[in-house]
């Protein structure tokens, strides 16, 4: 049976809008300030190697099925995030081109979800993608979150839990320092 773990990397004041700076957001790129060491290199290679499936909203998927092909020969993480199995949440997106993806439709994608968690063996692993993230933790599908968090208050931006609807109680059960961020590991109680 599948663990559904959300991975984010956010700010200290719950920014998570384009880390990366691939989007058109004023901030867009500041993950890239701070370096995540070693540690943070190894929990990221981790965390994948441990998925059997990623799972991505829309927005989200897009940007990695741009990025992630290009980057075949970056070593075992570019490799399996290219042959992963990949699940995309989306009501536009009629096919998904990028190896081994599939298309869930938003009316049964919950469902969906709690199938894969069934049958995924390893974890399914959610980057990004709020708005899917928003609707997990609606469904009570989100089993851990896993947050890298950067030491910047950016002011703006989306945040990950924003609107999130009600309030959710997580218990910590893990943090470690990474370089310059903190990583913490909570679970819904």
């Amino acid at each position: 049976m599948g663990k559904l773990v959300v991975s984010e990397f956010v700010t200290v004041d719950g920014v998570f809008e384009d880390p990366g700076g691939a989007e058109d957001f004023e901030h867009g790129g500041w993950s890239f300030r701070f370096n995540r060491g070693p540690e943070g290199d190894k929990f990221k290679l981790d965390e994948l190697m441990a998925a059997g499936a990623l799972l991505l909203g829309r927005v989200t998927y897009e940007g990695f099925a741009k990025a992630w092909p290009k980057m075949e020969g970056t070593g075992e993480f570019g490799a399996t995030m290219n042959s992963i199995p990949k699940y995309v949440v989306s009501s536009t997106l009629e096919r998904a081109d990028w190896n081994n993806s599939t298309v869930l439709a938003p009316d049964r994608a919950m469902q969906d979800v709690a199938d894969l968690k069934q049958r995924v063996e390893g974890d399914i692993l959610v980057a990004g993608s709020g708005q899917l993230v928003r609707a997990l933790m609606a469904a009570e599908l989100v089993d851990e979150y896993r947050l890298m968090v950067f030491p910047i208050v950016l002011g703006t931006g989306k945040r990950l839990f924003e609107d999130a609807g009600s309030s959710t109680p997580l218990r910590l059960l893990s943090a470690r320092q990474a370089g310059e961020t903190l990583i913490v590991t909570y679970v819904p109680q």
